[in-house]
């Protein structure tokens, strides 16, 4: 779609800079100052102009992106409704509510698209932040700290002319405010509101208006937010544009609200009576670009339905700071008058998964997230409690976890799913698994029935063969990380008199026959198998009447399994890496470090990110935050192809533990 660029200042090349890649071909510039519109023009390859009539009537251009100062944003927007042409517009949307509410009224009679920036919600860090609150991590919200430093435009900027006159509500607050309520819809009333002039005595160029705001908010949908944005506190301050929510059961801390790229801890959340976990990115992201928002609103125009929305949004957000301007005269309260803004409640959960994957099978197959939670006591030879390790999995946003009867903690992992602050059931991937000694049909159906008790949930989303082979039975698994460790390992691991592993008489194929009754029963949605070659799969899939979902095998470079994983791709079967870490020797590959140098990854998240690039869901174990975090941060990179021929070259055929 045609575009016409008014304004051409440093904004105008951020905008530029997206537009490879978008629907968007900029027709003409047109800015007051002459050079600079030519300036930008002769980059884009499309005539300038200095006069917006002129370029209006020259140009064939649907789509007006208006990037001009701060107080000539309404101005222009009115133009160019008024000539017919769709329009996105820099923040503010104009200076006044009642401007504002006339130009999203014009917009509608004329059946005009107008947007609005800023982008915020769209970024990647408060997407997840938008999951979280979808997820009900944080329980009622009730109370909010937002804050907009700007900053001394004086010192970053070449011309701050327009910011001092508009002050740092209208150029800073509307980044927050605007990722507010699209999470909790309009602003009711403003409590209580303050403004002051601090700024320093040396400086010649001063704002016209209060160079520092505070304002108590109360929403709709929920909390009361206190703002405070400003142009005296620096932006390298601690706060730039930090958001912080708190909920009856968990906060959130999120480090830029209207930051367009993300890291690993620009958010954060923290349980009720935990500390704050970082929540990073389980799959690749690309940073949010200027130009998304009109190129959106173009897609709403070419498909016959012209948007809106964020022009809506962003005439109430102006009513708020109108409303916060007159709080300050007044002290409040103020109620917020004009246009609605609905919250937008179209985010995904913090824990779901796109449809891309590394082989095109998994399109078909059991969706499940990117890097999943072991939850095995046995570590390092030894056994440890694994309550703290799973609470901040589950905080970090891990939304699988791989238990079983054996590691006899599920009991403890059901407290924790209950507890204020976890993410809601459907939310959750649950795997259990019936331990060998429990083959016979009455025994396994009891364990898998004592297991949803300990769990407290009615069904898993996939029960599975812990292992194929089957041992004798020496009573049933109730809690072992309760019981001494010998007693425990006399109960799971039953030995003959020659001290070798006891076998039971039961055949692979009648324990999958009982596996099926467990699904038939409504306990479990998908089937699995662990620890199985491919000849044990074939068995299944010939015995049963219900294939394999999932299947879960030692895989990490040295033993790759890509036979295996091959055959289960080609029949929509997913794959489990257990294990994926622990063979020794493998973290001291220099291969391993010489590929995450390059990916700003360590050689554990190489081995994560190796397993997630040829379509195979690791499931790590740690007991230190750090690695938990990082562990899942690394499923959001892809290695390249080069890259994983490199890890591939560690195979080993005679790998033994």
């Amino acid at each position: 779609m045609h575009c016409l660029f008014v304004g051409a200042g440093s904004i105008a090349g951020a905008y530029a800079d997206g537009l490879d890649g978008s629907r968007l071909d900029p027709a003409g510039v047109c800015d007051l100052d002459a050079d600079r519109a030519e300036t930008l023009a002769a980059r884009l390859g499309c005539p300038s102009f200095s006069d917006l009539d002129a370029a209006l009537s020259a140009v064939e251009a649907p789509l007006v992106v208006n990037l001009t100062s701060h107080r000539a944003h309404a101005s222009v927007t009115r133009t160019a409704l008024s000539a017919g042409r769709h329009v996105y517009s820099q923040k503010p949307l104009a200076l006044s509510a009642e401007t504002a509410i006339d130009l999203v009224e014009t917009a509608e009679d004329r059946g005009l698209a107008l947007g609005c920036a800023p982008e915020s919600p769209r970024g990647p860090s408060q997407r997840r932040a938008a999951g979280l609150l979808a997820d009900g991590r944080l329980g009622a919200v009730r109370l909010g700290y937002a804050h907009a430093h700007v900053g001394r435009v004086t010192d970053w900027h070449d011309r701050p002319e327009s910011f001092l006159e508009i002050g740092p509500l209208y150029d800073g607050g509307v980044y927050p405010l605007t990722l507010l309520v699209s999470w909790f819809g309009p602003v009711e009333h403003v409590r209580v509101a303050d403004a002051l002039s601090p700024w320093p005595g040396r400086e010649s160029r001063r704002p016209s208006v209060p160079s520092h705001v505070e304002a108590t908010l109360s929403f709709a949908d929920g909390p009361t937010v206190r703002l405070t944005a400003s142009f005296y506190a620096p932006h390298r301050a601690r706060e730039f544009y930090g958001l912080e929510l708190h909920g009856d059961d968990g906060s959130l801390y999120l480090a830029g609200s209207g930051a367009m790229d993300t890291d690993e801890d620009d958010l954060r959340f923290g349980r009720l009576g935990r500390e704050y976990t970082s929540v990073p990115s389980q799959w690749p992201t690309e940073p949010a670009r200027y130009i998304d928002g009109p190129d959106r609103l173009a897609a709403s125009v070419e498909a016959g339905t012209p948007e809106r929305a964020t022009g809506r949004r962003g005439a109430h957000v102006v009513a708020v700071c109108n409303a916060i301007e007159t709080a300050a005269d007044s002290g409040g309260p103020v109620p917020v008058a004009g246009v609605g803004a609905a919250a937008d409640r179209r985010v995904a959960p913090v824990g779901a998964t796109p449809a891309s994957g590394g082989h095109s099978s998994e399109r078909s197959a059991l969706r499940l997230p990117a890097v999943g939670f072991g939850c095995s006591r046995y570590r390092d030879g030894t056994y440890v409690d694994r309550r703290e390790s799973i609470a901040t999995a589950l905080d970090a946003g891990y939304r699988l976890l791989d238990g079983a009867e054996l590691y006899g903690n599920e009991r403890r992992i059901g407290d924790l799913l209950a507890a204020p602050g976890s993410p809601d059931r459907e939310a959750v991937f649950l795997v259990g698994k019936v331990w060998r000694t429990n083959h016979r049909s009455d025994h396994l159906l009891a364990a898998c029935e004592g297991s949803l008790s300990e769990l407290g949930i009615d069904a898993f989303d996939c029960y599975a063969l812990h292992w194929p082979g089957a041992w004798a039975h020496r009573g049933p698994l109730e809690r072992l990380a309760d019981l001494p460790v010998a007693e425990a390992e006399r109960l799971a691991f039953p030995e003959t008199d020659d001290g070798d592993p006891e076998t039971a008489p039961i055949a692979l194929a009648d324990a999958w026959r009982t596996l099926e009754e467990v699904h038939e029963r409504g306990w479990a949605r998908t089937l699995g198998i662990c620890n199985v070659s491919r000849e044990q799969v074939e068995t299944v899939l010939e015995a049963g009447t219900i294939d394999p979902a999932l299947v879960s095998v030692e895989r990490h470079p040295y033993r790759p399994r890509s036979e295996l994983i091959e055959f289960c791709h080609e029949r929509g079967i997913r794959v489990v890496a257990h294990a994926p870490l622990s063979a020794p020797g493998l973290l001291d590959e220099p291969v391993l470090a010489e590929i995450g140098a390059e990916y700003g990854l360590s050689p554990t998240g190489v081995v994560v990110a190796w397993n997630r690039s040829e379509g195979v869901v690791p499931i790590p174990s740690s007991t230190t935050t750090e690695h938990v975090v990082a562990n899942l941060a690394a499923g959001a990179t892809r290695l390249s192809d080069r890259d994983r021929d490199r890890v591939a070259s560690l195979a080993d055929p005679g790998f033994e533990r």
